[in-house]
């Protein structure tokens, strides 16, 4: 039998036809690529969001009191306070030892013609003042401060202490060892409380603070 005109067909086993070659899976290769890169991007998205500063986060998390620390300002101011010394009770600044035996307070200071009227209400504020060091130091009333609970000055009032009778804190000079027992006196507005004094030894120095309640 003669064969058709034409390019010779390729003989597969047995006789049969070969199968056409199979073709390359160039799709899946591709979305398999894709896959990849999307997962390589996702991650980098997730450490530089995981890097950035985070305000809000930072911000709510330093109002709250931390779990090492749950006292908040008022409960360390109220702390503050109490360890602060009080009437009665001895303080130190530089060559004094001072403690404040008591408190009052009075409208006018002096006698019957010679005296001074408070503008508001005169504080007094009764000191024992005790000189530690080893040389003579005067103590001087005007060099004492007192504050209100608002954190506001006062200065001693000096004019009312010469009416006062016996002060000894206009300007009192202590020998080494010596004790004297002296009033400052404040001018304060009515509605204002001495919340505390602020004691020193002379202008110049550190001072020591007692609380007056």
């Amino acid at each position: 039998m003669s064969q058709p005109y034409g390019p010779p067909m390729q003989q597969g086993h047995y006789g049969y036809p070969a199968l056409p070659p199979k073709k390359k899976k160039t799709g899946l290769k591709i979305f398999l690529g894709l896959v990849v890169l999307l997962v390589l991007m996702g991650g980098c998205m997730a450490i530089i969001v995981g890097n950035a500063p985070s305000g809000t986060t930072t911000a709510q998390a330093t109002d709250k009191p931390s779990k090492s620390d749950p006292k908040t300002p008022a409960d360390k101011k109220q702390d503050a306070e109490r360890a602060t010394p009080g009437i009665g009770k001895v303080v130190k600044d530089g060559k004094f030892a001072f403690k404040v035996t008591k408190l009052s307070k009075a409208a006018r200071v002096g006698g019957q013609f010679l005296h001074k009227d408070a503008q508001g209400v005169f504080w007094l504020v009764n000191i024992t003042v005790k000189n530690v060091g080893d040389e003579p130091q005067t103590f001087i009333g005007d060099s004492q401060k007192v504050f209100d609970a608002k954190g506001r000055e006062y200065s001693a009032s000096t004019e009312a202490a010469i009416y006062l009778h016996n002060s000894k804190s206009l300007y009192e000079e202590i020998n080494p060892g010596n004790t004297v027992h002296g009033v400052v006196l404040f001018d304060l507005p009515k509605s204002v409380r001495a919340d505390k004094i602020e004691l020193h030894d002379s202008m110049f120095s550190g001072g020591v603070t007692v609380v007056l309640h």
